[in-house]
């Protein structure tokens, strides 16, 4: 199938590699002309600007935008939306507010363009393990760009089967039509709420192991534990086992005291969007908004437990800690 992508950063550039390996003619664009000259390098065809892109693309077109959200992807969108024809399709698969989805769907249904929106999981890892996607819109464009999410998720065997599900079902693929617009970035909003608090849940429970060398506590309650050993154990086994606990097992025993790393965590806005909703739904969110609360103060003072995060966002996204 025909693709074009735009933005080629750290999960632009991996998704347009993966989708050519899986036999997808992908045209790509990016500001940066060193990384579209990477991406032709790896398979894709190559664009000068975006007006050369849509050219490039034969009807009905399909765009991916993998840019910043807010002003970049409304620029974007914007653009794109003056040059596209009736039943041509933009995708977004940053990670935009739910709100400006279904604005921005319904500003392009005027035109005759579809709009879909992807809450796209996976960070810097997708291009090997496959990306989680979540996605809204109109059933006749998601259904059109299925052979798309196929290659670009994980596939049916990536995890062990769930004994409740049964049937076909494209969730266990790791993908999932899950509703109209807006709501692929509702989940996927939600979904990096949940993981604040699973961040956090880690990230204080390695802080209470390191300090049990703690002067404070009877000689004999003392315990100096290797918490890169500890981690690598509850991979194999455990309730508490995720992707994030091997992210922090390749951290801490790369770095057992996390010296790379002040304590400076970032939030990149969905934790506060998460809050928003559950205030404007009534429901009580208090680890969620915990976990947001903490990021704030990291900024300005910083213990184990936010060197343990930084350390998390750096494995799963590339992130680098916030200089202010």
């Amino acid at each position: 199938m025909q693709l074009a992508l735009i933005g080629l950063g750290r999960m632009g550039g991996n998704m347009a590699r993966r989708l050519t390996s899986g036999g997808h003619e992908v045209v790509v664009w990016d500001r940066n002309a060193t990384a579209v000259d990477a991406a032709a390098r790896q398979g894709s065809i190559g664009a000068s600007s975006l007006d050369d892109l849509v050219q490039r693309l034969s009807a009905p077109r399909a765009i991916w935008i993998m840019v910043p959200a807010g002003d970049p992807t409304e620029e974007t969108v914007r653009t794109l939306a003056e040059r596209l024809s009736r039943n041509d399709t933009i995708i977004d698969g940053g990670n935009s507010y739910y709100k400006d989805d279904v604005r921005r769907a319904r500003e392009l249904r005027e035109r005759g363009v579809h709009y879909v929106d992807v809450g796209t999981s996976g960070g810097v890892w997708g291009a090997d393990r496959g990306y989680c996607l979540m996605i809204g819109g109109d059933a006749d464009p998601v259904a059109r760009l299925t052979p798309i999410f196929r290659t670009l998720a994980p596939g049916a065997g990536s995890v062990v089967p769930s004994p409740t599900l049964t049937g076909s079902t494209t969730a266990s693929e790791g993908f999932l039509h899950c509703g109209p617009a807006g709501a692929g970035h509702f989940v996927k909003m939600i979904h990096n709420g949940i993981e604040y608090g699973l961040m956090q849940a880690y990230a204080e429970g390695f802080d209470i192991m390191r300090n049990a060398t703690s002067d404070a506590l009877p000689e004999d309650h003392r315990y100096d534990l290797d918490l890169g050993k500890i981690a690598e154990l509850w991979r194999r086994g455990s309730v508490v086992s995720s992707w994030l606990l091997d992210l922090a097992a390749i951290a801490l025993n790369e770095d057992p005291a996390l010296h790379a790393f002040v304590g400076k965590v970032a939030d990149s806005g969905e934790g506060r969007w998460t809050v928003a909703a559950a205030i404007e739904e009534n429901v009580p969110a208090d680890v969620l908004t915990t976990a947001l609360y903490v990021r704030f103060r990291s900024r300005q003072d910083h213990t184990f437990a936010e060197k343990v995060l930084s350390a998390l966002r750096a494995q799963f996204g590339g992130h680098a800690e916030p200089t202010r």
